[in-house]
Formats: structure tokens, C-alpha cells, sequence
């Protein structure tokens, strides 16, 4: 049925260029055409980058879609340049061939912009040019703006149209491959491992398993306050005390801050529990998954890292380092004392600690006790100088709520951090199973929260029960998969996540390119 638009259905983005394009699809109607076709195509489709380098020379008929880049109509002969992330084909219409109303249509009718599909056979033009040699065309999508594959290179504006940023930059797609290409090998390597792959929930009654600010809201069928889940430890900890284990999720968690280089509110983390295992034996698996990943994307166990040790010049001016030898394993203190010059322990008196907090400008709380002072000092001093994979071991109890006492050295917990590249990319515990030790550390930082940390956990009635059944020793990791992407393919966090958190506009007009 043809229809026309009335100006008040289109929207706030109403250019020029969208009101031609708006009248194109009432003209295409009117003409029997459909702009926006929902029956399968008669033919499959053959991917532009699918086509052999023979193709040219031996004649295929095939079936392709892709985007218009050009135009360029002779008359009898019409050329469209269609492209397909970093494929492109052109495509010639002959009026001998399509007949004078077919080509007709189509240049009345076709944009930049616009996603089509061309029926033919591959061959090459009189210039010598591989083309496909079409005999037919079906508009799969009319465009309502023209893509700017040419001039779309503001930084926020890419951010805000993610599927414009997209199609004129295929890096982007590449990307996106890459960081699938990553969770599959991360989700291969404990598969085969004999891990079991589990689901638990994203909406919970108490927030914990980290520390965290939580993003809140109201189940109304309940009357019940409830958090989006900061992460899934809790819940994988009481499937261990069912029995099932070794398990693993992949999932999403939600902290309510701001997004950075480094941060996103939602993300994707990979939470993996062994029972009858500890620290090291995280330890050792972690540095097996990383390497699985680098050989995924770059096919050897390499990160694109600053570095003398080179083996040849990489991405964006760094180099890919080999790190497939063992990584370093240093406790917290000692690379702490190395930075400061000074040997620092638990012990060391707390107006010292004040003191080198301040001259290395690290700010603290008056509610910190050592651990903690010294936990921010390895954040500022240690961390960001990290560049080689290293794996920093023996955290402070008092900012470890969740992991177990080490066995050997008062005060310090069973916890390890990988940094590379100057970010933490995982951490792993000996998790603490002793659920009154569990339930005293919880109250805790439940008396944190009641003083007012946002952050400070809360107690989990629930998942203190299920510990009080007994849970066997076992070993409990996290990586962030986005950190985890970031490091392996050199870039910001922005172009590895699908569509990254962004402020959204209150004018929707400023959103138009046309």
C-alpha cells in the first residue's frame, strides 16, 4: 500500500537530506518498491570478502549485499560501489543486460548510503576491473541520512552513533571480532579443562562479593529493595558447597561509577572457582588463559607492550613482547618498600606510613589502618609502573574481606593481582571457608557501610548459611574480560565494548550528520 509521510512522524531530525530520502521511499511505494522488504532472498548471500581472487576470471553467479559508497551513472551503463566492512565490489548495471526501467529505478531511487542487494555473475569491466555483472537489484534498506564514510571522525559523536562509527570505521567490526574471538577461547580453555559453565542471578537482596559501590532498585510485585549484582562470587561460592564444582561464568556485573580509559558502570568479568585448589593453582591457570587468548589473536603467546625486549614493532608504535616464559611473582610488601625506598610492613608505624602517603601524594582516609595505607601506596606506585605481566601476591587482610588468612605471614591474605600494562587484569584468592572468620569480616564492613562507605559490603544471611554447611578448599578467580580485550588488542576501553556508557543528549537534534 503507498502511503506518504506526514512531516510530524519524522521525527526531530527533519534535514533536507531527510526529507528527500523520506519522499523517495513514498515514491518507491507508489511504484510498487519496497524500501524496507521483510521476505528472504530468493538467493543466499555470497559475503563481499568470500569471493576467490578466480572468481574474476571464471564467471560465479552470486548474490551480494553491502552499502552504497558511489554512484556513477554513464547513461546505458550504471557503476555502484558497494562496500561491506573493509570489502567492496563493484557492481555495473547495463541496460542491455537489466533493461531501460530497471536502471531506471535504481538511480531514481538509490543513495549513499543505501543497503542493497545485486543478482549476477562475476567478470570483469572493459576497464579490466573485477565486477560483478548484475542482472538484478533489490533495495534491502533505504537510508534516511547519507553515511559519512568520509568525515566521521569526531570523537564523541563516534561514541554516540555507535552503528554509524561502525560502518564508516571497520576497524571497529574487527575489533569486536576480536574481543568474541577472545571469550571463546577463555570459555574453550575451561571447557576443556572440565569446568562447568553456569548462570547465577543479576538482581540481588544484599550487595556483596566486592567492594563497590551498587546500582540500586525496586522489584514492585514484592515491595523489595534490590541491587544489580557487582559480582558473582557469592552465588558461585554456594554452588561449590553443593558440590558443583569446577565452575565458571561469564557474565555482566554493574558498579555504579564513572566511565575512564579503563572503566565502564556495566562490564563483562570471567569469575572461576575450583574446589581443592588455591591461590597458585589460580595462579598458574590465569597465566594459562592469557596466553591461550594472545595466541587466539595473535598466534603466539605475545602482548603488544613498551619494552626492550621486542620482537618486532607492533601496534600503534609498541611492540608485541613475548611472555611465554613464567611471570614474576612478587608479594605486595616487598615491591611497595622497592618503590619507596624503605622497607614497609604491616608493623611499620602508622604515622610513617602518613607520611610517605603524603610525600608520594597519596591521599588516605582517616578510618584506613595500615593495610589499607599501604594497599593505596601499591596503587599509586606499583600498579601504573607495572608494564611486563606480574603477579603481585600477599595482600593485606584488611582489604581482602573475602580471602583466606595466609598460612605463614600474620595480617596478609591469600590474594594475588595480575598487572600488565600498568592496570590489574585479574585477581584470584585462597578463599576463605571458615564461616565464622566469614561472618566476622562481613559485620565488618557492614559497620563500614553503616558509617557511610558506599562501597563497604553488606552481610549475606544467606550465603553464610550455605558456608556454615562447609565449603572444601578451594581456589577463586576474576578477570575482567574488557581489561582483558583492552590489553591483548591495544586499545581504549570504549572500542572494545559494543556500545560504551555515554551521557545521553536532552536535544536529539545534534545527532544529525546531514
Amino acid at each position: 500500500e503507498a502511503r506518504s509521510h506526514d512531516p510530524g512522524t519524522l521525527g526531530p531530525r527533519r534535514t533536507d537530506q531527510f526529507r528527500h530520502r523520506a519522499a523517495t521511499v513514498d515514491r518507491m511505494r507508489a511504484a510498487g518498491l519496497d524500501a524496507y522488504p521483510v521476505a528472504a532472498a530468493a538467493t543466499p548471500t555470497t559475503p563481499l570478502g568470500a569471493l576467490p581472487p578466480c572468481a574474476w576470471e571464471q564467471p560465479t553467479r552470486l548474490s551480494g549485499v553491502g552499502r552504497v559508497r558511489a554512484v556513477r551513472d554513464h547513461g546505458g551503463v550504471v557503476f555502484v560501489r558497494l562496500v561491506d566492512g573493509r570489502d567492496e565490489l563493484q557492481v555495473l548495471l547495463d541496460v542491455a543486460t537489466i533493461g531501460r526501467r530497471c536502471l531506471d529505478q535504481l538511480t531514481a531511487v538509490v543513495d549513499i548510503g543505501d543497503l542493497l542487494r545485486v543478482n549476477g555473475v562475476t567478470g570483469r569491466s572493459r576497464a579490466g576491473t573485477p565486477s560483478l555483472l548484475a542482472d538484478g537489484w533489490r533495495m534491502e534498506a533505504k537510508s534516511l541520512h547519507p553515511v559519512p564514510f568520509r568525515s566521521f571522525d569526531d570523537a564523541t559523536a563516534r561514541t554516540r552513533q555507535r552503528s554509524t562509527d561502525l560502518l564508516t570505521h571497520p576497524e571497529g567490526i574487527d575489533l569486536l571480532r576480536q574481543r568474541s574471538a577472545v571469550v571463546g577461547s577463555l570459555r574453550r580453555t575451561l571447557t576443556d579443562d572440565g569446568y562447568l559453565e553456569v548462570e547465577t542471578p543479576m538482581l540481588h537482596t544484599v550487595h556483596g562479593g566486592a567492594t563497590a559501590r551498587p546500582f540500586r532498585t525496586f522489584i514492585n510485585a514484592y515491595g523489595v529493595d534490590l541491587s544489580l549484582r557487582i559480582a558473582p562470587e557469592l552465588h558461585l561460592k554456594r554452588l561449590l558447597v553443593a558440590g558443583l564444582g569446577p565452575v565458571f561464568e561469564l557474565g555482566r556485573n554493574f558498579r555504579n561509577e564513572g566511565a575512564d580509559a579503563t572503566h565502564n558502570p556495566e562490564f563483562t568479568s570471567l569469575e572461576v572457582y575450583r574446589p581443592h585448589a588455591d591461590y597458585v593453582t589460580m595462579r598458574r591457570l590465569t597465566e594459562r588463559l592469557v596466553k591461550e587468548a594472545a595466541r587466539t589473536v595473535h598466534g603466539r603467546e605475545v602482548l603488544p607492550l613498551p619494552g626492550p625486549d621486542a620482537l618486532r614493532t607492533g601496534l600503534d608504535g609498541v611492540e608485541l613482547v613475548d611472555v611465554s616464559g613464567p611471570w614474576p611473582v612478587v608479594p605486595v610488601l616487598t615491591a611497595v618498600s622497592e618503590e619507596l625506598g624503605q622497607q614497609v610492613s604491616l608493623d611499620t608505624d602508622m604515622d610513617e606510613l602518613l607520611r610517605l602517603a603524603d610525600a608520594h601524594g597519596v591521599a588516605v582516609r582517616p578510618d584506613m589502618g595500615a593495610g589499607a595505607v599501604i594497599e593505596e601506596l601499591y596503587a599509586a606506585l606499583v600498579e601504573p609502573r607495572t608494564m611486563r605481566p606480574t603477579f603481585y601476591t600477599d595482600f593485606p587482610v584488611e582489604t581482602s574481606p573475602l580471602a583466606h588468612r595466609h598460612r605463614s605471614e600474620p595480617g596478609l591474605a591469600e590474594r594475588w593481582d595480575l598487572v600488565v600494562a600498568g592496570m590489574e587484569v585479574g585477581t584470584a584468592y585462597s578463599e576463605l571457608t571458615d564461616p565464622l572468620d566469614q561472618r566476622a569480616r562481613l559485620t565488618e564492613q557492614s559497620l563500614k557501610a553503616a558509617a557511610g562507605d558506599p562501597e563497604a559490603m553488606e552481610v549475606d544471611e544467606d550465603f553464610l548459611l550455605a558456608l556454615e554447611l562447609g565449603m572444601p578448599p578451594s581456589g577463586g578467580l576474576g578477570v575482567g574480560v574488557d581489561r582483558l580485550v583492552m590489553l591483548l588488542t591495544n586499545t581504549p576501553i570504549r572500542s572494545i565494548l559494543t556500545f560504551p556508557f555515554v551521557r545521553p543528549l536532552t536535544d536529539h537534534r545534534s545527532l544529525s550528520w546531514s
